[in-house]
């Protein structure tokens, strides 16, 4: 059987049950409540894009940052499947701050690593005292007698992080704390809720922690970035139908012109094939399916597009008060803009798909 035959005939979402809605249920009223919208823009035009505070009131109240890391060490120890509905919930309210990089990113990295860094680094995040990143993107840093030295751009919260893991030689290496030799030069991006930081290594003291499985590690990293483009989207097309619903034009709603009918329409299409193979994706992750690879730069492929087309559909929909920078419609079209680049842009991602069921 053939790559894309066994993609035809996986189950969808078997693992889906109404534990997960009211876990997102919650989630949602913890984002709505703690992190409206001008919350997001007053962290956003922040260095760090964090407040502390609530970093560490979502660890006491639903355990977020400890959703993946493992009961044994002071985690949830919860699936994928859990983690998409968070994501899911954050992109929703494009949320920024630390989520990404350190409850999934760097506990995934960890999962893989030595018993000794599991101990030591896993209890801090999932307490919400710790904020951990990975570089994972066009990393050219080596190791010389326990001393990283090179570059590592775009690392998610790499100005905040106080442990940053580092590939170098196929390994994985810790580097905490603020050491000698390392240079943060945050950087200034098109999504300003989501920070990211350029990382000089000048002679920086690391541990070795154990193998680095980057290619794992950048699927995981894609399929969550496209569960979250789906609550971004899904929030677009809410914005926009409610809007249809109540703003008059020529005497009449402008729901009722046909071409405002079509673009929501069209919205709602792409969002729901998107949410299919964004879930298809964690689904593959939770089994450790074999198929996963493939799954997962499908989906940022699908998620990407979708999260694109819905974001300007809404600024257009919503005519003159959707091109103000006052309009939370800009701040999901440059979330947007922004993860479609994020792990794999939509063409290298459908040649990645591709390269992957053999075609």
């Amino acid at each position: 059987m053939t790559v894309l035959q066994e993609l035809e005939e996986a189950p969808v979402f078997p693992g889906w049950g109404p534990e997960h809605e009211d876990f997102r249920r919650s989630v949602r009223q913890f984002v709505e409540r703690a992190l409206p919208e001008e919350t997001v823009r007053r962290l956003m035009d922040t260095d760090d894009g964090h407040d502390p505070a609530l970093w560490r009131q979502s660890a006491e109240q639903l355990g977020l940052p400890g959703l993946l890391v493992p009961e044994e060490y002071g985690g949830t120890g919860l699936t994928v499947l859990e983690l998409g509905v968070v994501v899911e919930e954050l992109g929703r309210g494009v949320v920024g701050g630390p989520f990404l990089a350190t409850a999934v990113l760097a506990v995934a990295a960890l999962t893989g690593a030595d018993e000794q860094a599991r101990q030591e680094f896993l209890p801090g995040i999932a307490e919400g005292t710790s904020i951990a990143t990975v570089a994972i993107e066009d990393v050219d840093v080596r190791v010389t007698d326990g001393l990283l030295h090179g570059t590592a751009p775009y690392v998610l919260d790499g100005g905040l992080a106080d442990l940053v893991l580092v590939p170098a030689g196929g390994r994985l290496f810790a580097v905490t704390g603020d050491p000698q030799g390392l240079t943060r030069t945050r950087l200034r991006t098109v999504d300003a809720t989501r920070k990211q930081a350029t990382l000089t290594f000048d002679g920086v003291p690391a541990r070795d922690i154990g193998p680095a499985d980057l290619d794992r590690l950048r699927d995981l990293a894609a399929a969550v970035v496209a569960v979250e483009q789906i609550g971004g989207a899904q929030r677009c097309l809410e914005m926009s139908v409610e809007y249809a619903k109540v703003r008059t034009q020529f005497g009449s709603l402008i729901g009722a012109f046909q071409a405002v009918k079509h673009r929501c329409a069209d919205m709602l299409v792409q969002v729901e094939l998107a949410r299919s193979a964004a879930y298809q994706a964690l689904q593959a992750a939770a089994e450790d399916s074999p198929l996963f690879p493939a799954l997962a730069v499908l989906a940022k492929a699908c998620c990407s597009e979708a999260y694109t087309f819905t974001s300007a559909e809404t600024v257009q929909v919503h005519g003159g008060i959707g091109f103000t920078w006052e309009h939370p419609a800009h701040l999901y079209f440059k979330r947007a803009a922004a993860t479609a680049l994020l792990f794999g842009d939509p063409d290298s991602a459908r040649a990645a798909f591709a390269d992957r069921i053999s075609l």
